[in-house]
């Protein structure tokens, strides 16, 4: 079992420049987005110190892997699961098998969150005293005239230079027609993640509203510990996901789509005929490019139209999920459901369900022992009740972006206000779908991970530029100050730019832009220097 993370609440004060003050970057959210972004942070010798703020019991897991249940395995095989973009074989070689065994393995949702922690530790030892763990719950961040403050739970405020929100998804609403008396009793469960993690034995049969991926884990869970139960999924479209071959076909390049939603999934439907995985996978490095090059109109209709077949074809299961899954449906212990849910409601010994059946008419009902909530996280955050997002948006700090699958953020992942101006504060993962679409899973995350950190630590290179340019004296020194915004300005053009070419894939662009990032921090370091000496 691995240890928790000790929890540190004071920084120690490390230098971030001769003669300055080492800054601090707060990132609110400990799962995969904010260890990641904490980790590449760490990594940069010069780069500033790093309060991990997280309201769970335990840093780098967050829910996703948070899960003990040896049968819980993630959906991508675990050669495309290293967390570092720039290393592609990082988490083979932490787990100690081959490429070819790698294209076949599907590893527990412990295990990987045992491999994320190990990141944190190992970057924490090569940064000592740069990165402090913050157990609390982040409800407030406010603007202050040298940064941002940072409001916890229990009450503390924290000063901080620059702030990333990495929470992962936010929780699903309850759905409607469930009634208020529902909700309050223990027959129903809002948080399935928290069900499982407390080995709650299941109540009779069950209801579970929604069949993606977060069902799938919830009716193996059931199927563990009430073998007889009956579960029934229940979701708008009656579609759950689908399996991965068991061996890896690599998919065929292909030219970048263009066009119309109908355009590109008629040619997707074209290339399926053959084999649907491939033309699937086939269109994977270009999903970022091909949504922001849609309208807003035209990424409306894939969302209306095609959203719920891509997702299953999409984020498939582990070949071991499926068949435990089949086993399931094969013994008349597992169904899924097309339908709208009408009424949830107190019964005796239980609940009763009605829903109107997917292209009928007549309701349908069926008495469980209690219902569980695994519908898909919320994706319009001006209805969320998470109080950091909540209160972002009263301030007028941020806003839901055109489509309403989370925050408004700029090409670099930066937050979008209310009057539509860029304010500083950085986002990393689901919350940034609205910009890109693809942004829930590894291979994704971890680029954009490593882009803002590196936006970031050009952005408060380029603070203390400018307050390098002052000399003891408070003289200004005009070449070091006009050198210094240089810097500042192409630095952040570069990030921008390599951050585009990494979503798209095209890393070799990416690498010959980091390389004109690196002469540039040398520069910057020869500035440093300058100023030093003076």
């Amino acid at each position: 079992m691995t240890p928790h993370l000790a929890i540190v609440t004071k920084l120690a004060p490390t230098p971030f420049a001769a003669g300055t003050p080492r800054p601090t970057v707060a990132v609110i959210g400990a799962g995969f987005s904010g260890v990641l972004t904490a980790v590449h942070l760490l990594r940069a010798p010069d780069g500033p110190r790093v309060l991990l703020i997280e309201r769970g019991p335990r840093f780098g897991r967050g829910a996703a892997y948070s899960s003990a249940n040896a049968g819980h395995l993630l959906n991508v095989r675990g050669a495309n699961m290293s967390a570092l973009p720039d290393a592609p074989g990082h988490f083979l070689e932490w787990l100690g098998v081959d490429q070819a065994e790698g294209e076949r393995v599907f590893v527990t949702r412990d295990r990987y969150g045992a491999y994320l922690q190990s990141l944190l530790r190992e970057a924490a030892g090569a940064a000592v005293g740069r990165l402090a763990f913050e157990h609390d719950d982040a409800v407030d961040v406010a603007r202050t005239s040298g940064g941002w403050s940072v409001g916890l739970a229990m009450g503390r405020r924290v000063k901080v230079d620059a702030v990333v929100l990495a929470i992962g998804n936010l929780a699903p609403p309850a759905p409607e027609g469930v009634s208020e008396d529902v909700l309050k009793s223990d027959r129903w469960v809002a948080d399935p993640w928290a069900w499982i993690e407390a080995k709650t034995p299941a109540t009779g049969d069950v209801l579970l509203i929604g069949s993606g991926l977060t069902a799938v884990d919830v009716a193996l869970s059931i199927g563990e510990s009430a073998p007889n139960a009956q579960i029934l999924a229940l979701s708008r479209h009656g579609l759950a996901p689908r399996a991965h071959a068991p061996i890896h076909a690599v998919a065929a390049r292909r030219e970048p789509p263009s066009g119309s939603v109908r355009t590109v999934m008629r040619q997707i439907r074209n290339e399926a005929r053959e084999d649907w995985r491939a033309a699937i996978d086939s269109l994977r490095p270009h999903i970022q490019e091909l949504w922001r090059s849609w309208s807003v109109t035209e990424r409306k209709r894939f969302l209306r139209h095609a959203r719920p077949w891509w997702e299953v074809s999409r984020h498939r299961l582990a070949p071991e999920v499926a068949a435990d899954l089949d086993r399931l449906a094969a013994a008349g212990l597992f169904e899924v459901a097309g339908g709208r849910l009408m009424s949830l409601t107190l019964a005796p010994g239980g609940l009763e369900a009605v829903w109107r059946p997917r292209g009928g008419s007549a309701p349908q009902r069926r008495r469980v022992g209690m219902a569980i909530n695994c519908a898909g996280p919320l994706s319009d955050v001006e209805r969320a009740r998470d109080p950091i997002i909540a209160g972002l948006i009263r301030a007028g700090l941020a806003r839901s972006d055109a489509c309403r699958l989370g925050l408004d953020v700029d090409r670099a992942s930066r937050l979008i206000g209310a009057d539509g101006t860029v304010e500083g504060l950085y986002a990393v993962g689901p919350l940034t779908r609205g910009q890109v679409y693809e942004m829930t899973s590894v291979p994704d995350i971890r680029i954009q991970a490593a882009d803002v950190a590196r936006a970031l630590l050009a952005e408060l290179t380029g603070r203390v530029a400018e307050s390098l340019a002052d000399g003891p004296d408070g003289k200004t020194d005009p070449l070091s100050r006009a050198l210094g915004l240089y810097l500042s300005e192409r630095t952040a053009e570069l990030d921008v730019e390599i951050q585009d070419k990494s979503a798209s894939r095209r890393m070799r662009s990416a690498w010959e832009l980091r390389g004109r990032r690196e002469a540039l921090d040398e520069v910057a370091a020869w500035l440093e220097a300058r100023k030093t000496d003076a």
